[in-house]
């Protein structure tokens, strides 16, 4: 008999709803019933698969940056407990063996409350036990009023309240279900019976884990389009460059970097992800809606992204150097990876400037060293293959909670409140 798999994605990034949707597909119908919640089913995403789907409220990526932008919490009690009273309500009509989310906050506590076993996938370098001497300061208001050398000064003094003021909400929330808090930022983001992370601990290392935590691999992902009319072959001499800033990025920057490109003698493919019409381009760039990334970025001499964890190991899976272009945490914390590894360079995105972009980007071009250490990455990639470390985690989860099941609940190895509110409701 098939095993249920609900995965439960929040929409603030493409990037998450496609992770899960690749891990999903790598399960294999044969094994599994895969049941898939989100806001939205775009069908670039979707497109051949046979899950059945779930609509279920999710905070959309304008909010999430506006939010950001004014440097607000992403999400208030209130909200939260919307969440946790849709996520039973599905938990308890799906009744999986396993619950699996990527950056939905709530769906640790609302599977606590109905006995079902929750994985989460998050980047290691929000994990609490990554090493770190401190945390880059995102694009904030903050920085208009301080300015840069004050904000990078005192910001890492704030960081304990701001991360702590985050995750209030939810510890509220679970306060009202009569679960304890779970902790501050980091904590939150890490927080299930089993922790993923989708990286390689080489270049995003964490120190003393527990078991629930593990590392399965890059989760890289491409759209199934044509590419009819791509330059993607060098002519004359000129190396290609790949451009995309994804669904996060700052889209605002295109313009400013296809006038940098038209000075420059390269190739350039832009990805604009459906976010920014472009017209009267230079003759030596070319713009579509979504490419095929891996297959642009290997023949690539540069990828520029906006530093976020999708196009850059998409890129340093192909042994392709990175320029970073964050304006996010979660973008400034993978760009500082890709960096300390000697694969990229960063430029902040307020900080973005013809001169700046021209010089970084020729520089790259020429920089046997930095492409040395991309190939160097790339390797390690490759000593790793997602799809099949998750579906070991999965059947590994599933015969816990099986096993569980058949004890009644009386299996000590976990103590946790939320293992024995999962124990007792088997």
């Amino acid at each position: 008999m098939r095993k249920r798999i609900l995965f439960v994605s929040e929409n603030v990034t493409l990037a998450q709803v496609v992770r899960l949707v690749v891990l999903a597909r790598a399960l294999g119908s044969a094994a599994y019933e895969v049941h898939f919640a989100s806001a939205d089913f775009p069908e670039l995403v979707f497109a051949g698969t046979d899950f059945t789907r779930h609509r279920i409220e999710t905070l959309s990526a304008q909010q999430a940056e506006q939010a950001l932008r004014a440097g607000r919490r992403l999400y208030e009690k209130s909200t939260l407990l919307r969440y946790i009273a849709a996520e039973t309500r599905l938990l308890r009509e799906v009744r999986p063996e396993l619950v699996v989310s990527d950056f939905r906050w709530t769906v640790p506590t609302s599977a606590a409350l109905c006995g079902v076993p929750s994985v989460v996938l998050i980047n290691a370098y929000w994990s609490p036990f990554a090493p770190r001497e401190r945390f880059p300061v995102p694009d904030h208001p903050i920085l208009r009023w301080l300015g840069e050398s004050l904000t990078e000064q005192y910001f890492p003094r704030a960081v304990p309240r701001v991360f702590q003021h985050f995750a209030e909400p939810l510890n509220a929330a679970r306060q009202k279900h009569g679960l304890p808090p779970v902790g501050s930022l980091l904590e939150v983001l890490t927080h299930g019976d089993y922790t993923l992370y989708p990286d390689h601990p080489w270049l995003t290392p964490v120190q003393q884990a527990p078991d629930s935590h593990q590392f399965i691999g890059p989760v890289l992902w491409q759209p199934d389009v044509g590419d009819d009319g791509l330059p993607l072959d060098e002519s004359g001499g000129q190396p290609l460059v790949y451009v995309t800033l994804g669904s996060s990025g700052s889209a605002e920057l295109l313009p400013l970097l296809i006038d940098v490109l038209a000075t420059l003698p390269v190739t350039a493919i832009v990805a604009t992800a459906g976010r920014a019409r472009l017209a009267g381009l230079p003759r030596n760039v070319v713009a579509r809606e979504f490419v095929r990334g891996a297959e642009v970025a290997r023949r690539a001499r540069l990828v520029i992204s906006n530093g976020g964890s999708t196009t850059g190991y998409q890129a340093l899976n192909e042994g392709t150097p990175v320029l970073g272009l964050p304006s996010n945490f979660d973008q400034y914390l993978a760009t500082e990876a890709i960096v300390r590894a000697g694969a990229g360079r960063c430029i902040k995105a307020r900080q973005a400037s013809p001169q700046a972009l021209r010089s970084s980007i020729m520089d790259l071009l020429d920089d046997d060293s930095t492409r040395a250490a991309a190939r160097r990455v790339a390797a390690s990639f490759d000593e790793q293959d997602s799809a099949s470390a998750f579906r070991t985690l999965v059947h590994r989860a599933t015969a816990d909670g099986e096993r569980a099941t058949a004890d009644g609940g009386r299996q000590q190895e976990d103590q946790s409140p939320e293992r024995s509110v999962r124990n007792s409701a088997h």
